[in-house]
């Protein structure tokens, strides 16, 4: 059974946590947004968390998120950050209470662990999207969708692909995230089901080779062979290897899912870039496709 959580509304507490890294600066800014937006915002101890790395240790970042999981006054949860260690606490977080009374956790990045077991595990949505770290740095278009989505009004995303998509139109699941933490979870009670569904897919920092392994390895699992539609998102921040790797990170793509027939874009604007867009996991969605443009419907 597919669990909504409820939309928000002026005067909601929000909290925002670090399960992962610790935060190196300031998002005053994303907490005068937030509170902008008519919400109470609440700081978990692990955001101002350090231990080596990481917001403070695994059993105090636990602890931290697991009280506002059960904390029903608040009504939804941020991710301050990504980073890494969210793998480290995610069988340690109890969802009993969480199942039967589910909240908007919302996050992308590492936190793909968290919102790929919240969908697999519970059938729970959640959202992909920006976080107080990457706030002040964002679209217009990125936050205004993350509110809009928060407080329950509907949203589409329409963009024209700079490299050539593989067009048609499908209705399906939306699902996916961080390409790295979904292959992380492979395995695990984490694991989404692909099947029947319409995958997105963003990396930062990883050459076309290590996108290229990844893929392969997800393919060789099967689980690409099934899906209805493909969402490929930005993947950046890589600086270029003495001796070129010989296709561009949409190139590595087209190859590995060649051999399959449903529509694939390029260039969507989600992942570690200012326009990221909001993406619902769990969330049922129209994409059609053309050669360059692109447009996504929330059902």
């Amino acid at each position: 059974m597919i669990k909504q959580p409820p939309s928000l509304k002026k005067g909601d507490k929000i909290a925002i946590v670090c399960p992962a890294k610790k935060l190196p600066k300031s998002v005053d800014w994303a907490i005068k947004c937030l509170e902008s937006w008519g919400l109470e915002v609440i700081l978990g101890e692990s955001f101002k968390g350090d231990f080596h790395q990481f917001a403070g240790t695994d059993e105090l970042r636990t602890a931290d998120l697991q009280r506002f999981l059960d904390d029903a006054t608040v009504k939804a949860i941020f991710a301050a950050r990504g980073g890494y260690g969210t793998i480290r606490i995610i069988d340690n977080l109890d969802f009993k209470y969480f199942q039967e009374n589910p909240k908007w956790i919302i996050g992308f990045s590492d936190i793909t662990v968290l919102l790929s077991h919240l969908w697999s595990a519970f059938g729970i949505k959640s959202i992909h999207g920006q976080m107080p770290y990457t706030f002040e740095e964002s679209s217009i278009e990125a936050l205004l969708g993350l509110k809009r989505t928060l407080f329950g009004e509907s949203i589409n995303v329409s963009y024209t692909s700079s490299f050539q998509n593989r067009p048609g139109v499908c209705e399906g699941t939306l699902i996916g995230g961080n390409l790295t933490l979904l292959l992380a979870v492979e395995g695990s009670v984490s694991a989404m089901d692909f099947d029947d569904t319409i995958l997105f897919i963003e990396d930062v920092g990883e050459h076309e080779y290590a996108v290229d392994r990844m893929l392969r390895t997800l393919k060789r699992k099967g689980k690409l062979a099934r899906l209805k539609g493909l969402i490929v998102g930005a993947f950046n921040g890589v600086d270029p290897e003495p001796i070129p790797f010989g296709q561009s990170f949409d190139q590595v793509v087209q190859d590995i899912v060649s051999e399959y027939s449903y529509p694939v874009c390029y260039n969507f604007p989600s992942g570690h870039i200012e326009d990221n867009r909001t993406m619902v996991v769990g969330a049922k969605i129209k994409l059609s496709i053309q050669e360059n443009d692109v447009n996504l419907v929330y059902l």
